[in-house]
């Protein structure tokens, strides 16, 4: 399926492992695919058991939930928790109400495998201003107290409640000629760097030939009704 995600986000270690082919195979009965009578694939949901043992939800979000998840597989962990990685509507089908749709299979495909809940590092996709902080950002609303994000807030419309932020959910490291190769951009400057596409500035060292970035993302909570 196409690929919306801008081009440094491909470049997250973590998840790259996840969509590895032969690793994805490891869970893949924790991936639903949307589809027309005739089989067109229009939607998908990449998620993945892990175990948080009644903890609060970790920061390190995305990225977190999949070490997580991992440790649980090599090690024969028990897992108490779905997060849910992905939830993509085919861009000729958004806006007829696919995500919610998808939401509420990946709910009731977890409550049928014994998960009271699933959790969501969900990225924020309305916000525009890197320079914002996502503590205020997450729980800003609109007149109607639905957030203003429109992600959160198909969320909060299908019965989510917002947790709270994941300050480091993803963290993508390179070179500076990796990251002049994925934005275009000089990096030539040591300090915080504005990427089209990020929610927060890349941090750019040019003594150390290197930059991060550190995303934050915001957790949302879906019980499943067990």
């Amino acid at each position: 399926m196409e690929n919306t995600w801008p081009e440094f986000m491909r470049h997250d270690p973590i998840g790259n492992l996840y969509y590895a082919r032969d690793v994805l195979d490891l869970f893949a009965d924790y991936v639903l695919l949307a589809h027309t009578a005739v089989d067109e694939i229009v939607g998908k949901a990449h998620s993945i058991p892990f175990r948080l043992g009644g903890e609060s939800l970790p920061e390190d979000g995305w990225d977190g939930a999949i070490r997580r998840g991992f440790r649980a597989e090599l090690l024969g962990e028990s897992t108490d928790t779905l997060a849910a990685l992905e939830i993509f509507v085919r861009s000729d089908r958004q806006g007829l109400g696919l995500s919610g749709t998808i939401l509420a299979a990946l709910r009731d495909h977890a409550r049928d495998r014994g998960f009271a809940e699933v959790v969501v590092p969900v990225r924020p996709n309305g916000k525009t201003d890197i320079h914002e902080t996502m503590d205020s950002y997450a729980f800003r609303t609109r007149d109607d107290g639905l957030p203003v994000d429109p992600w959160l807030r198909t969320h909060v419309r299908a019965g989510g409640t917002i947790d709270g932020v994941a300050h480091r959910a993803m963290v993508i490291p390179g070179t500076l000629d990796e990251w002049r190769s994925w934005t275009g951009l000089p990096f030539d400057t040591s300090g915080p760097v504005d990427v089209p596409g990020a929610l927060a500035p890349v941090l750019c060292d040019v003594d150390h030939g290197s930059a991060v970035y550190v995303e934050p993302n915001v957790w949302v909570r879906h019980r499943t009704g067990l």
